[in-house]
Parts: C-alpha cells; sequence; structure tokens
C-alpha cells in the first residue's frame, strides 16, 4: 500500500482566502470542521493558468450538476484537472456561484454591500499570482447544499455536511487551486456563522 507523506496541515480561519499549488499526483483535503462551512473553490493549470477549471464541462461530462466521489474536474480544455478521491459529505454545489458585494445588495439590502463576500477573497488570492477579475470563473461550493427544484430553481438552504465531513481531491495536473472560506453571514451556506476549515496536502513518499 502506496504511503503518504503529509506536507502542509492548517487550519484556515472563517470568511479568508486561500492559494497554493497542490502538484500532479498530490492530494489535497477539506475538512469542513464545524459543518455547513461553504467552501468556494477555483482550480487553474498551475503551468499556464488560461487553462482553469469549467463547470459546463465538468457537469457535461459527468452527467450530474454535483460533484461527489469519482467526479473528474475538466477544464477549458477539456483535460481532468483533479479527480474527487473521496467525499463524505454526499455532493457538492456547481450552480450557485460565489457571493459578491453586489449580489449581497441585491439580494439582502444596500447595507450589506459592503460586507466581504467569496468574490473579493478570490480576487485577493488571484492577484497573488498575475490575475485578475476577468479570470474568475464559475467555482465549485464545497459542502454547500443548493438543491435544485423541478421548475429549475436554484436553493440556498442548510447544509448537510457535519462537523469533520470531508472532499479529498488528486491533482492530475499542476493545479493552483483557489479558495475562499466563505464569509457569507445573510444566507444558510454557512449556518450564519462562517467557522474554521482545515487543509492537508499529502504526496506520495
Amino acid at each position: 500500500m502506496e504511503t503518504q507523506t503529509v506536507i502542509y496541515d492548517q487550519v484556515h480561519p472563517a470568511r479568508l482566502d486561500w492559494s497554493y499549488v497542490v502538484k500532479k499526483g498530490q492530494t489535497l483535503k477539506i475538512v469542513d470542521l464545524g459543518g455547513n462551512q461553504a467552501v468556494d473553490f477555483l482550480v487553474y493549470n498551475a503551468d499556464d493558468t488560461s487553462e482553469r477549471y469549467s463547470a459546463p464541462d465538468t457537469i457535461r461530462n459527468q452527467g450530474n450538476i454535483f460533484v461527489t466521489t469519482g467526479s473528474q474536474l475538466i477544464s477549458n480544455d477539456l483535460n481532468v484537472m483533479m479527480t474527487v478521491l473521496n467525499d463524505t459529505c454526499g455532493r457538492h454545489d456547481t450552480s450557485g456561484g460565489a457571493c459578491s458585494c453586489e449580489s449581497n445588495s441585491v439580494r439582502f439590502g444596500l447595507d450589506k454591500k459592503y460586507q466581504h463576500a467569496c468574490v473579493e477573497n478570490f480576487l485577493g488570492a488571484a492577484i497573488k499570482h498575475g490575475m485578475g477579475k476577468r479570470d474568475i470563473v464559475s467555482n465549485i461550493n464545497f459542502f454547500m447544499n443548493v438543491p435544485v427544484s423541478p421548475d429549475g430553481t436554484l436553493e440556498i438552504v442548510d447544509g448537510i455536511s457535519d462537523p469533520g465531513s470531508v472532499v479529498e481531491l488528486r491533482a492530475e495536473i499542476n493545479c493552483l487551486v483557489l479558495i475562499s472560506n466563505c464569509p457569507q453571514m445573510n444566507n444558510p451556506c454557512n449556518g450564519y456563522n462562517p467557522t474554521p476549515i482545515r487543509l492537508i496536502i499529502s504526496e506520495a513518499s
């Protein structure tokens, strides 16, 4: 049996952004420590960031709008970027997108516009890697519960992830991962109380 060596293991605070290059063959484990905490997620080819996660191609490839064990994250060049090896939550959203200051103001009132949001987190992380707003595409929301009604309506409702829920992904290429540990306080995606997550990167030894 292949032995795995942990090369990164940190608790990441609520509301903040994170970025890291997960090299080909390494695994990234995201742990929802408190339960019901949305983790907004983007991935790019670390060697050419013009290649990045594509929600439409990922959905079409697997014939499912939700991501779970066995799902492959497909790029805009139709390459497999990451594979979901393990998922104790059951499903993860690919349709709800990232909250922004603009959506906060539309959904929750103008007084909420200047609350921090995932788009701003993504931008803060992207800038560190020479990217900008044009590089922010539709994202995955790990641990976020967005059921779709028969008429196609999306709903953001109470999460289905328990404390300690895990999703583990293997990088199939060198991957630049951007995360926003969602700061949203106005809908149930975080139980109205954003909490920390744990991020663990391992490699074969």
